[in-house]
């Protein structure tokens, strides 16, 4: 239940009795999503580090804290569907692009767009939020698709990392939606 209001004009409001419809699933809270526990990211990359927060297997989507504690790299790849990334720290962009992230900087990645994403030296580490749908398109110095990474990937890392760093396999699972 949220904290009991004191004196905001709302206080006297009742909540919505039956608040699932039968067939939904429960919402997804995770308190402090960015935190300091490195146990929670999932070496991406040898600089890169990913914090599942929801993950749907049926749909080939997850949304992520992506952190890299100083410089970082995620090698080359494009997305054939969209990506929304949201800066909490740090500083990040892409070689290919004029822009550089810092906190509180939106992007919305168009389906299609190649890149090489970066992190930079900065007093706090680079954490972003992603959305992404679909898989990663792995691609060469050429920008030639090179592999894939997708959902089902995912989830075989965080479950390979969450097991070897003692939080557990199953907890991945308590992510799906």
């Amino acid at each position: 239940m949220a904290e009991k209001p004191t004196t905001e004009f709302w206080r006297d409001l009742k909540p919505i009795a039956n608040v699932f419809k039968a067939d939904a699933k429960k919402e997804t809270y995770i308190g402090n999503a960015p935190t300091d526990d490195e146990r929670y990211y999932v070496p991406f990359s040898e600089t890169v580090s990913s914090r599942p927060l929801w993950i749907s297997p049926s749909q080939n989507k997850w949304a992520d804290i992506l952190m890299a504690k100083s410089a970082g790299l995620v090698n080359r790849h494009y997305h054939p569907h969209e990506v929304f990334a949201y800066t909490i720290s740090g500083k990040w962009g892409y070689l290919e692009h004029d822009w550089t992230a810092t906190a509180g900087d939106f992007i919305y990645e168009t389906p299609g767009e190649g890149h090489t994403l970066v992190a930079y030296e900065h007093e706090e580490p680079m954490r972003t939020f992603f959305v992404v749908k679909g898989p990663l398109i792995w691609l060469d110095e050429d920008g030639n698709a090179d592999g894939y990474f997708d959902v089902h990937d995912y989830i075989k890392l965080c479950k390979e990392h969450y097991e070897k760093v003692g939080i557990g396999a199953d907890y991945v699972e308590s992510l799906f939606r």
